[in-house]
C-alpha cells in the first residue's frame, strides 16, 4: 500500500503518550484507525449555495446550544470527536473540516487566507441555519482560534453567545512561526501505513492521547502556516463583543495585551496542566467539561441566555 503523503500532521506540540487516565482508551492498544461514528452522530457533506465548495461537518447531540467547532491547521474536524462524545448529552456539536482539510472539497483549497476561511464559516452557519440559527458557542483550536476570533469580531453571526479559544495567542504564534517550519521541514514525509502513521503523531510527534490519534490522525492533510493567522489576534479577541475564555497548556504564552486584558477581567483563561498543544484531544473529557461549564455558567439555552422568564438573544 503506498498512502498518501502524511508530511506536516499538526501544528506544533510535542510529548509523550499520556497515559493518564483521561487519556487511556477504551479500545483495545495498537494505533489502528477508528471511525467517526462511535463518536459523532452524523456526517454531512454540506454544498454551499451558487459556489462550488462543499465542506464536511461532523454532528452530534440534538439538544441544548450549538457548539461550533474548528480545528488547527493540519487537523481535521476529528480533532474534536472524543470531546464531542462527552458533551453530545448537554449540547448539540458541530465540527467541520476547514478548507484544504479533511473531506472538504471547494474552489480552491490553497487558498487559507484569513479573510477566506472566516467567510467559509459564516457560509457554513448561514448554510446549516438560515437567518434564525440557534444559540452558538464558537471554538477554536490553534488557526482555528484565530478562525473564530475573526469571525466573531466581524459581528454578522446571529445570536452568537461564546467565544473559545483553545491554546493560541498572537506573540508566541508569531514567534514560533519560522522555528515551527523547520520542524515541519525535517518532519517525515512519508508513512508505510495509516497505522505507522498514527503510531508517529503520539511517539514522536504532537498528540498524546492514542484514541484521539486513531480518530483524527487519517483524515489530516499538509499544510503551511500563515502569519496573517495571528496578526493583530490578541487584540481582536479583546474586542470580541461576547463572553470569552482562552483555554491555555501553560500561563507562559500569554502575550502582553492578553495579560493586561485577563488582568481587567476582559475574559476567562484557563489552564489546563499536564497536556500538549492539542488540548481537546490529549484531554478530551477536561476539555469537555470546560466547555459545558462555561455553557451553565453564563445560562446559554438552546436559543440563548435563558433568564428565568425571558429568552434574551444577542442579536445584530
Amino acid at each position: 500500500m503506498e498512502p498518501a503523503p502524511l508530511a506536516s500532521l499538526q501544528e506544533e506540540g510535542e510529548g509523550e503518550p499520556c497515559e493518564s487516565p483521561s487519556c487511556v482508551s477504551a479500545f483495545p492498544r495498537g494505533y489502528a484507525p477508528l471511525d467517526w461514528s462511535a463518536y459523532f452522530d452524523e456526517e454531512r457533506r454540506l454544498a454551499i449555495p451558487d459556489t462550488e465548495d462543499v465542506f464536511n461537518v461532523y454532528m452530534a447531540g440534538s439538544e441544548g446550544p450549538v457548539v461550533f467547532c474548528l480545528h488547527g491547521g493540519g487537523y481535521s474536524g476529528l480533532s474534536f470527536a472524543l470531546a464531542a462524545s462527552q458533551m453530545k448529552e448537554k449540547a448539540r456539536v458541530v465540527s467541520m473540516d476547514l478548507r484544504g482539510h479533511g473531506k472538504s472539497t471547494t474552489s480552491d483549497d490553497l487558498d487559507l487566507s484569513i479573510e477566506t476561511l472566516s467567510s467559509d464559516v459564516i457560509a457554513v452557519l448561514r448554510t446549516l441555519y438560515g437567518d434564525s440559527p440557534p444559540a452558538i458557542i464558537l471554538v477554536g483550536h490553534s488557526m482555528g482560534g484565530s478562525v473564530a476570533i475573526h469571525v466573531a469580531a466581524r459581528k454578522v453571526i446571529r445570536n452568537l453567545h461564546g467565544l473559545v479559544v483553545i491554546d493560541v495567542v498572537e506573540g508566541t504564534a508569531m514567534a514560533s512561526l519560522i522555528h515551527m517550519q523547520k520542524i515541519l521541514a525535517n518532519r517525515a514525509q512519508h508513512f508505510p501505513s495509516v497505522e505507522k502513521a498514527i503510531e508517529w503523531s503520539v511517539k514522536g510527534g504532537p498528540l498524546r492521547n492514542i484514541e484521539s490519534a486513531r480518530v483524527s490522525i487519517p483524515s489530516t492533510l499538509k499544510y503551511d502556516e500563515s502569519r496573517e493567522w495571528y496578526e493583530g489576534l490578541s487584540e481582536k479577541f479583546l474586542s470580541c463583543p461576547v463572553q470569552k475564555v482562552l483555554l491555555l497548556a501553560g500561563t507562559d504564552r500569554l502575550d502582553r495585551p492578553l495579560t493586561i486584558g485577563q488582568m481587567q477581567g476582559k475574559f476567562q483563561m484557563v489552564v489546563v496542566r499536564h497536556t500538549g498543544h492539542a488540548i481537546q484531544e490529549d484531554v478530551p473529557e477536561e476539555f469537555a467539561s470546560h466547555i459545558l461549564n462555561f455553557i451553565a455558567r453564563n445560562k446559554i439555552g438552546p436559543n440563548g441566555v435563558e433568564i428565568p422568564g425571558l429568552i434574551k438573544k444577542w442579536q445584530h
